[in-house]
């Protein structure tokens, strides 16, 4: 009797993990998918390693400032003919649409969900967006 106790105890223990893994899967998919973010599209500027920030109708949103605040996930990734470089490496920016989680009372970007290039004359010919064009000291 005590054999099948510890028998159905150590299946009862897995069947715990299994189901302990499978919803955080789940929790993982959800945030994903999380009514807490939202599409923001604009200028995505990375003046220098480090720091990056997104400026959209809403304003400037701080993505990354070296050595303090790094949002998780992975920045946009430009072809060279929607990247203008401004300096030396990857110095440069673009335009994008990123899915993030955000603080909006401190405007900083928690989190990227997604994100993908804009052509350049998408951000150029956005209303919202006219003057808001980051400097490019080459020019």
């Amino acid at each position: 009797m005590t054999n099948s106790l510890s028998a159905v105890a150590r299946r009862a223990s897995v069947v715990v993990a299994v189901l302990a893994v499978a919803t955080g899967l789940c929790g993982a998919a959800r945030a994903a998918t999380s009514p807490d973010t939202a599409t923001r599209c604009g200028w995505f500027d990375n003046p220098s390693p480090g720091n990056a920030t997104l400026v959209d109708k809403d304003g400037e949103w701080t993505i990354g400032q070296q050595g303090g605040h790094q949002a998780e996930g992975t920045w946009p990734t430009f072809p060279k003919a929607r990247w203008v470089a401004t300096g030396a490496g990857s110095a440069g920016y673009g335009c994008a649409c990123l899915n993030v989680s955000a603080r909006a009372e401190t405007q900083e970007v928690t989190a990227i969900v997604s994100a993908h290039a804009q052509p350049l004359k998408t951000c150029r010919q956005d209303k919202a967006l006219q003057g808001k064009e980051p400097e490019n000291p080459l020019k």
